[in-house]
């Protein structure tokens, strides 16, 4: 049996992702396992997910997934660059996957290969600190190398998910590992677009207090539902503000100086504004410049309110936590515990036994899910120490 990974978020889960999964078993053979690497309670865009990891997971194995493993929190708040090896890193350490699967616009694997090829070169990383010391974000300034070593083919770059489907091919190679890429092109919009099926339209569907039923499988939208009945969704970033603002200001400067991405001083102008500004979106709008995209400064923000430090990212992950799975699931499981080079949590308590570098990182993702709780409306539901209690989803059949 062939096993395709898959790099995620599913916030949340839509039709858009049954497309992805249903091709790819098109494309291998429909007997295939779908094993998923996906953001736990926060986002690569610098934000709360829509719906806790565990709904989520559970949604998408429901939907036809396998195997839900988690990509910790330190490595979902990451550059595209960060969350791509630390999503590829996992699907590798699992020992059982053989292909990485990822929707495109391009939908061109030599394509995409290539300009991976090339941006992985001297020279592309030489034109590329040449134009950041003319003041312009990173993004910009590898854009721009990317035209001067490509020409036309540069294009490529500009589409959200080719440039993230680039950087899993150059993580696949610089691992050396086992996996071989396959992309599936995306049919619709770009995922941040304000029409159709993508997840920025449907989270501004749930924002209005809406449900977006018409863009998910039955079985997620049950889901969902469930958790929006119990209070425990859709969440969103301003419910928690009260309290990350009280962290931000009791933060000591150090603590902004060891952030991811701190460097040439944008981290005293978030210590700046973050003890002054009465709300986060004033703080994000003092501190941005030209230079940093507002997604990046979202990231470093909540990372403060969490913890996480260059640290923590500047290494890969020290273990992979279950979050759900179905039946097959439960089969691959059990193969990747035989195979995996890292140790495999299914049982909280058990990280007691791990490496120290892995109960600190627990206990970071430990404080995470506590401060996400914060955002539900149930009361009951925002106690704390969730993470130790809370076991992976066994879904025995497709249907709630």
């Amino acid at each position: 049996m062939l096993t395709a990974g898959i790099i995620c978020e599913y916030n949340p889960f839509h039709n858009g992702h049954i497309n992805h999964i249903s091709q790819t078993r098109q494309r291998l053979g429909e007997g295939t396992a779908v094993v998923c690497v996906m953001s736990g309670n926060f986002v690569q865009r610098g934000d709360f997910a829509v719906f806790s990891k565990h709904a989520r997971a559970e949604a998408a194995v429901r939907c036809g997934v396998d195997l839900v493993v988690e990509l910790p929190s330190p490595y979902a708040l990451s550059s595209a660059e960060g969350f791509s090896r630390a999503g590829v890193y996992i699907l590798s350490k699992l020992g059982i996957c053989d292909y990485l699967s990822f929707g495109s616009e391009s939908g061109d694997i030599g394509a995409l290969a290539h300009a991976a090829e090339s941006m992985s070169s001297d020279e592309s990383e030489k034109l590329t600190k040449h134009h950041l010391q003319h003041g312009i974000a990173y993004a910009a300034a590898r854009q721009k190398a990317a035209d001067e070593m490509l020409g036309a083919h540069a294009e490529i770059f500009r589409s959200p998910n080719n440039l993230l489907g680039i950087e899993y091919i150059k993580a696949i190679s610089e691992m050396g590992g086992h996996l071989k890429p396959i992309t599936i092109k995306r049919a619709g919009d770009a995922h941040d677009s304000d029409t159709g099926c993508s997840g920025s339209a449907l989270r501004k569907i749930l924002y209005r207090g809406e449900h977006p039923h018409i863009y998910m499988p039955a079985n997620a939208s049950a889901v969902y539902t469930r958790e929006t009945q119990a209070g425990r969704g859709p969440v969103f970033m301003h419910r928690a503000e009260a309290a990350m603002l009280s962290r931000l200001r009791a933060a000591r400067p150090e603590e902004f100086a060891k952030l991811p991405g701190a460097s040439e001083g944008i981290d005293q102008r978030l210590l700046k504004y973050a003890k002054t500004e009465p709300t986060l979106a004033a703080i994000l709008q003092k501190t941005k410049t030209k230079r940093y995209a507002m997604s990046r400064l979202r990231r470093m923000l909540v990372c403060l309110c969490l913890g996480i430090t260059a640290d923590d990212t500047g290494q890969p992950p020290p273990y992979i936590r279950v979050l759900a799975m179905n039946h097959t699931g439960a089969a691959l499981l059990r193969a990747a515990k035989a195979a995996s080079a890292l140790p495999i949590i299914t049982k909280p308590a058990s990280v007691h036994t791990f490496p120290e570098r892995a109960r600190e990182l627990f206990d970071k993702e430990s404080a995470a899910t506590d401060l996400y709780a914060l955002s539900y409306t149930d009361e009951p539901s925002r106690r704390g120490g969730q993470e130790w209690a809370t076991s992976p989803v066994v879904c025995k059949h497709p249907c709630l």
